[in-house]
């Protein structure tokens, strides 16, 4: 076994291959590609009919922009060199891919809660994707340059410190890290606590009751149904149902016995494709309503297309066999959350359905809440962005070389400043890469549907 002192060693030699303060570097590729054209490429198997609404949510602002952009920042970040360290990364670990959600022993966590672009890489591709989503939110929110720089800064540093302490925890103590909400209010400053608490009790209330009420309404039958709005829900016509609990078998077949057990406890209802999120429109999502002990006790279950990660065209193939867990996509999603999760949902699992499609599954809604980060204060965007720094070294350390990762950071500022620096040059980058599709939606190259 390597000792940790060879493992700092190795992290410091990272530093010949790319010195931390070339971090802060951004000068775009003289061959890179066409950002309209990388959307376009990526939305070509996806559902026609939602393309303009994903550029519709997109064009909201540059933040918004930047979601829904990860496969162009994945080009980006491949063009240039990276040192080695490979976690598994979220692939996608922007801002709002952060929040707070029910372990399976009802506490209420913190934690990165997206991951359809899991995949293993360099650890620095999170913390840029990171810190330009802070500086980019920071100036959505009008703050000025050197509050946007200082954001990103606390993002880059919080990563730093707390990678340096996982780097002197036992194997054990780093897998059982978590960062539970109710160790986090009492570091809130004192004005914004009533706030922060309020929102922790926003987020208790988004359960499967609370769907319930939001998303069915009573049939002809007395039964409750999905509630048809489209474009955003169209339920499943009742003679499909059958295909679709096909597909819900499968899922069942990949979670764990005890789960099995549970999930037997309750009948499969109703179903509906369901709009969500800016990056993800356009790709096939289910809602799935289930009863369990009589129709007041429902379960919302997602069933959510998962198929090539954004970063998969970049980065080695590290699959030694055919049924290693990136080679169903689905299951590549659940493997990584559970890489990178203090605690998952008790029923995540995956199937493949028509056509071969990879889905991966989960509860719908569980306790599931998110900051207001256009709301925040330069001060609040500090401290937040600091948190979902330490937050993503928590995540990187279950499944990389913490050791390694912490010996190339060092215990001076040279990372976090070069980070800070290329997120406020990337905002830049985000800035006209938004024009770029607005110019395209003017242009009619491609169709922009705003408001939904």
């Amino acid at each position: 076994m390597t000792s940790p002192a060879e493992r700092r060693r190795r992290g410091r030699a990272a530093r010949d291959r790319v010195p931390r303060s070339a971090h802060g570097r951004w000068i775009p590729a003289a061959d890179r590609p066409d950002p309209v054209r990388v959307l376009e490429q990526q939305a070509e198997d996806r559902l026609a009919d939602l393309g303009p609404i994903r550029y519709g949510r997109m064009a909201e602002s540059p933040f918004a922009y930047l979601r829904g952009a990860a496969a162009v920042m994945a080009a980006d970040l491949a063009a240039g060199p990276d040192t080695g360290l490979t976690v598994q990364l979220c692939g996608d670990a922007h801002l709002l891919n952060f929040g707070v959600y029910a372990s399976p022993e009802r506490a209420l966590l913190f934690d990165v809660n997206d991951f359809d672009e899991t995949y293993p890489g360099p650890f620095e591709w999170d913390v840029k994707r990171l810190a330009a989503s802070v500086a980019v939110a920071a100036r959505d929110n009008g703050h000025d340059e050197e509050h946007a720089h200082r954001a990103a800064f606390a993002a880059a540093h919080g990563y730093a410190v707390a990678m340096r302490r996982l780097a002197g925890l036992g194997e054990l103590d780093v897998w059982y890290a978590r960062i539970d909400t109710a160790d986090l209010v009492p570091l809130v400053r004192k004005s914004r606590r009533r706030q922060v608490e309020a929102g922790l009790d926003k987020a208790r209330r988004r359960t499967n009751l609370q769907a319930f009420g939001k998303l069915t309404e009573k049939g002809e039958d007395g039964r409750r149904r999905i509630i048809d709005d489209p474009p955003l829900i169209e339920p499943v016509p009742r003679d499909e149902l059958r295909r679709v609990g096909k597909i819900f078998s499968d899922y069942r077949a990949t979670l764990a016995e005890d789960r099995r057990v549970l999930l037997d406890r309750f009948r499969l209802v109703d179903a509906a494709r369901k709009v969500v999120g800016v990056g993800s429109v356009g790709t096939r999502c289910f809602i799935l309503l289930l009863d369990g002990r009589d129709p007041g006790d429902p379960l919302f279950l997602q069933l959510k297309e998962a198929g090539r990660s954004v970063l998969e065209d970049y980065l080695p193939d590290t699959r030694p066999t055919a049924e290693a867990p990136v080679a169903h996509g689905g299951r590549r999603v659940v493997t990584g959350q559970h890489l990178m999760q203090a605690a998952s949902d008790i029923f995540l699992g995956w199937t493949t359905g028509p056509a071969g499609r990879h889905f991966y599954g989960r509860q719908l809604r569980d306790m599931k809440g998110s900051a207001d980060v256009a709301a925040m204060t330069p001060a609040d965007l500090r401290g937040y962005a600091g948190l979902c720094g330490r937050t993503l070294a928590r995540a990187h350390a279950r499944s990389g070389d913490r050791i390694a990762v912490a010996g190339y950071l060092g215990k001076a500022d040279t990372f976090p400043e070069a980070i800070a620096d290329f997120a406020v040059r990337y905002a830049d980058q985000t800035d006209l890469d938004l024009a770029a599709l607005l110019a395209a939606g003017d242009a009619g190259a491609v169709a922009i549907r705003r408001g939904i």
